[in-house]
Formats: structure tokens, C-alpha cells, sequence
């Protein structure tokens, strides 16, 4: 094989798919694997076409491609998928190579497995990445932990690849061993959860105790965002109102009062009960 990489990715939804592009803009050279070669090769025919990207049919050929001490992300869905990619990579890997747990991951599984890896003479991060699809192309805020002696291999990738805030100081810092970063993630989380219920609070009182109509109560969240409550919830919350279907008639009434979640939130409030974070 030519050039070695400076960083593999396993996992190209689209979460996974926007990282690498991120990572490839910064002036980073990445090879990618999928369980799925199909996504692979529609990757590297399509958005990857003509970048520094390297694609790859196997763990093995993944592996061979990357520079020393090897990294490799996994952006797959958290749970037993990580533990057997773990298996899977293992007896390709060398002392120091490090693995880095991109998903929504609990954070006893990321000490857990911290704790394994470093048996094995390897390196492991488990990370929070936030900020959706865009912010994994554009800049997302990255919240890394476990190995101290990680930190070192993956710090000039991630700080160049973070959202800036407007010194240009990263949204990216290491947050300490074991499972910190996936728990900094969890609770980042279920702060934003509790914040999206007062919104859908406030929403119910103003359209059912008020009786305000979607056009006036994008008004009021327009408002609010131009002041002390500005934050991406409340701004996409206004955009949602003012979004009319193709009878004209606002969407946002359509829409089934249901929500749905992967953990986290339930997880912040089981740690905040068992730690006796409330009085």
C-alpha cells in the first residue's frame, strides 16, 4: 500500500461519513472501513471522490494502512458492537496502537473497556462528539477521555477539527480518565433534554392556554432568541413554527407527540440519583 493515513474510521453513516470529510478539509489523511462494503465503495465514488481518503474491504486492510502508533475511530452504534469491533481489531493492533469510541457510549462500558484495551498494551478514548451531522462536517464540539497517554496522539486532530468559539479557542479539551468523556457527553445530553422539555412546555401553554397560532408563537421564539435565551434549540424551534406544509397549513401540527431517545437522557438521571446529585 502507498501513503499510510493518519487516522482510520470505522462506521460511515452519516455521523461517521461527515467526520472523515471534516477530518480530510483540515489537511488529514483518512482510510475508512464499513461492515457494509457497499457503503464503502459509494463513498469513495461519491463524496470522497478526489480527496485523501482511503477506502477499504477489511479490519486487516484498515489496519495496514494507517501510520504508527495506529488510530482508529469507531463511529458504530453503541453496545456490543463496540465490544466485538474491539475483538474484531484486536489481534491486528500493537503495543500503543490507540482506539477511539465515537458513539453515544454509557460510561461504565468506556472504563470498562479502557481497562481492557490498556491490558493489551493499547491506548482507548471514549469521546462525546456533539453537534448532528453538521457539526460533525463543519465543527463539532468533541469531548474526549480514558488513556491519559492518548490524549498526546489525537490533540492536533481533534482541536483542528473542533467548532471554534470566537478567540478560536476548540470546543475540544481532554476531560479526564476512564469514562469522562462519555460522561461529559450523557450530561451535556440530558441538559439539552431538559431544555427541549421546557421548550415543548412553553409551546403547550402558549398554543393551549394562550391560544396562539404557530405564526405568533414563532414570533415569540424569534424574539427570544435575540436576547438572553439565543441558543440553537430556541432558533430551530422558531424556524419549525414558521414551517408551513405543501397545504400551507403549519407543519408543526402535524407532527406526532412523540419523542423517542438512545439513553442518555435516562442515563443522566440515573447518575444523578445514585450519586445524589439532587438534595
Amino acid at each position: 500500500m502507498g501513503n499510510l493515513s493518519d487516522i482510520g474510521l470505522i462506521g460511515l453513516a452519516v455521523m461517521g461519513e461527515n467526520l472523515v470529510l471534516n477530518l480530510e478539509s483540515k489537511g488529514f489523511t483518512v482510510s475508512v472501513y464499513n461492515r457494509s462494503y457497499s457503503r464503502v465503495e459509494s463513498f469513495i465514488k461519491g463524496r470522497a471522490s478526489g480527496k485523501m481518503i482511503t477506502g477499504t474491504a477489511s479490519v486487516e486492510e484498515l489496519v495496514a494502512s494507517l501510520k504508527r502508533p495506529r488510530k482508529i475511530m469507531l463511529m458504530i452504534k453503541a453496545g456490543q458492537a463496540v465490544d466485538e469491533m474491539i475483538e474484531t481489531l484486536l489481534p491486528h493492533l500493537e503495543k500503543g496502537d490507540l482506539i477511539i469510541d465515537g458513539g453515544n457510549t454509557h460510561f461504565p462500558d468506556t472504563e470498562r473497556r479502557r481497562l481492557y484495551a490498556e491490558s493489551k498494551g493499547l491506548l482507548y478514548i471514549g469521546t462525546g462528539v456533539s453537534g448532528g451531522e453538521e457539526g460533525a462536517l463543519l465543527g463539532p464540539s468533541i469531548m474526549p477521555g480514558g488513556s491519559p497517554a492518548a490524549w498526546p496522539l489525537v490533540k492536533p486532530l481533534f482541536q483542528k477539527i473542533a467548532a471554534k468559539v470566537d478567540d478560536g479557542t476548540p470546543c475540544c479539551d481532554w476531560v479526564g480518565e476512564g469514562g469522562a468523556g462519555h460522561f461529559v457527553k450523557m450530561v451535556h445530553n440530558g441538559i439539552e433534554y431538559g431544555d427541549m422539555q421546557l421548550i415543548t412546555e412553553a409551546y403547550h401553554i402558549m398554543r393551549d392556554m394562550l391560544g396562539m397560532t404557530a405564526d405568533e408563537m414563532h414570533q415569540v421564539f424569534s424574539e427570544w432568541n435575540k436576547g438572553e435565551l439565543n441558543s440553537y434549540l430556541i432558533e430551530i424551534t422558531a424556524d419549525i413554527l414558521a414551517f408551513k406544509d405543501d397545504d400551507g397549513k403549519p407543519l408543526v401540527d402535524k407532527i406526532l407527540d412523540k419523542a423517542g431517545q438512545k439513553g442518555t437522557g435516562k442515563w443522566t438521571v440515573t447518575a444523578a440519583l445514585e450519586t445524589r446529585a439532587f438534595p
